[in-house]
């Protein structure tokens, strides 16, 4: 069923809402074949938002024939628990084959991950951490808003998620950037593994959106026209962000499962399946289904997955050159290049706009001090950085170039699971990452990053650097922003000498140009072989 695409009618019709019940009724369905197949699952949670997920892809600005249409609006599921509800609901209105998406659903290998998979047509972004969903839609509403585009932001919450951390973070950065296209969606069902969520929290959700600058509307969640009506008083508000709370039942259309946490996670008995089946009015049959995923047998990993296209920066081909015998910061040196790249943007069109993001955790800024600061692309986040680093993956999907400046123990060591969600995306975030090693001063143990390099080479897509002068500096800035994939680059902000070969010229000055995974002979020698990376002062190297 396809509605108007927008929001554009005002309510729905009464034929309508009863084809939308009716597809929520076969999503239902769809997912308890789905989790029996398996063998394990959340079906209750996937019940209880079935309603939500029918309504907002019948409406949103997505179609199934050009899932990937720049200006389509965005679709974000953040908790993992509901991919199965996803999957049937994106069968069900023909962005992926259903036999597909019931029969291969968690099959080692399919595209049907058991947390959202961005391999699958309709999904943007490939989930897996609770309450990373909204700050991903925080990236995907920035690159709009910056790309001057019309497109709504949706994303669908649990109430159960909104106790981490980076739900707080992504909410008050929605705020903070005036991300007013983002609709959150809430699954409130009052339901989790352990219990009631009113009994193991002391939280009151809406006021805390309320108190960070959202609207909250509250609704029906099993009212598709509840929902529908509130989605669409949600986009004409272009005050703030909204909230939509949408309270549901857990378990909801199969009476022994509904406000059970017992169904939160767990395989329905045979008998119990059957029951819930004849409750939807479904077919339980399971035959063609175990047939299909024992065709396909193991699948064959392809571990070289095909290049995507990336975001490049206008890069200006000149360098920077600083002599033999100056001293410079690699903080002043990659100042200078984004000054070169931001006036070249103004220059040409051509690129991907660049923003840049200071992670201003430290007292001063003093990390980003003397970097451009461009009032339309320089966004100052505080003590925010598990949502930053999502929210800059997203932006990098949507066509946009992240430069992240900030403290390494603050961005790799504090938000390493957001760069790990990048790293499974294929994102191409930028980040530039001071205060590594002995560069962290006198801050104690707790406050070094030592342990950064195991930490990157933990994430397979991931490149890291560390220039041994202003110069490479200069040189590994401009690959950086021009080539796919994640970079992390060491910044010193202690001035150093720029380093020289045999002959006393600038090594890494004049025609040099980086190449990752090079190495540069600074000296011939016969009596052994030094192997160093980083500055000669501050990150390691020779002194």
């Amino acid at each position: 069923m396809q509605l108007p695409k927008g929001f554009k009618q005002e309510e729905l019709s009464a034929e309508q809402v009863r084809t939308l019940r009716d597809l929520a009724r076969q999503v239902r369905g769809d997912v308890l074949k789905m989790i029996h197949l398996v063998g394990e699952g959340h079906p209750a949670g996937c019940l209880s938002c079935a309603e939500i997920l029918v309504t907002l892809y019948a409406a949103a600005n997505v179609r199934p024939s050009d899932p990937d249409e720049p200006k389509r609006d965005r679709i974000v599921l953040s908790p993992p628990h509901l991919t199965a509800a996803l999957y049937a609901t994106l069968g069900r209105f023909d962005f992926v084959d259903r036999d597909d998406a019931v029969s291969l659903f968690a099959k080692a290998g399919s595209v049907f991950e058991e947390a959202p998979n961005r391999a699958v047509p309709g999904v943007e972004w490939t989930g897996g951490v609770p309450g990373a969903g909204l700050a991903a839609a925080c990236g995907f509403a920035l690159a709009g808003r910056l790309a001057g585009a019309k497109n709504q932001v949706f994303v669908v919450v649990s109430d159960g998620e909104q106790q981490r951390g980076i739900v707080a973070e992504a909410r008050r950065f929605a705020k903070r950037q005036r991300l007013n296209q983002i609709t959150a969606i809430m699954d409130a069902n009052g339901v989790m593994a352990t219990g009631k969520a009113a009994e193991a929290y002391l939280q009151s959700i809406k006021y805390e959106y309320i108190a960070d600058g959202w609207d909250v509307i509250e609704v029906n969640g099993h009212d598709p026209d509840d929902i529908y009506r509130a989605i669409r008083r949600a986009i004409q508000i272009q005050s703030a962000p909204v909230l939509v709370v949408a309270r549901t039942t857990s378990g909801h259309g199969v009476s022994f499962m509904e406000n059970d946490p017992r169904y939160h996670e767990i395989r329905l008995t045979d008998e119990e399946y059957l029951e819930a089946m004849r409750e939807l009015r479904q077919d339980p049959s399971l035959d063609e289904e175990k047939d299909y995923r024992s065709a396909f047998g193991e699948f064959d990993l392809n571990l070289e997955e095909e290049p995507e296209d990336h975001p490049v920066a206008a890069v200006p081909l000149t360098h920077r050159d600083y002599p033999a015998g100056t001293e410079a910061s690699g903080q002043a040196a990659l100042a200078g290049v984004l000054a070169d790249v931001l006036e070249g943007e103004e220059a040409e069109a051509g690129g991907a706009p660049m923003a840049l993001f200071e992670g201003k955790v430290v007292v001063g800024g003093a990390d980003a001090a003397n970097l451009p600061r461009p009032r339309d692309r320089f966004f100052e986040v505080r003590g925010q950085d598990a949502a930053v680093g999502v929210a800059l993956g997203a932006f990098s999907l949507a066509g946009g170039v992240p430069v992240w400046l900030a403290r390494g123990p603050d961005a790799l060591e504090g938000a390493f699971h957001s760069l790990r969600l990048n790293d499974l995306n294929r994102t191409h975030v930028k980040l530039f990452a001071a205060a590594l090693g002995v560069e962290g001063g006198r801050r104690g143990r707790a406050g070094l990053c030592l342990d950064y390099v195991s930490l990157v080479e933990n994430l397979p897509r991931c490149r890291m650097v560390f220039p041994a002068d202003a110069n490479q500096m200069d040189r590994v800035a401009r690959v950086a922003l021009i080539e796919p994939g994640n970079w992390v680059v060491g910044v010193w902000r202690t001035p150093t000498a720029v380093v020289t070969d045999a002959d006393g010229r600038p090594l890494f000055g004049g025609e040099y140009r980086f190449e990752y995974g090079r190495i540069d002979l600074v000296r011939p020698g016969d009596s052994g072989v030094i192997l160093t990376t980083g500055g000669h002062r501050g990150l390691g190297g020779p002194s």
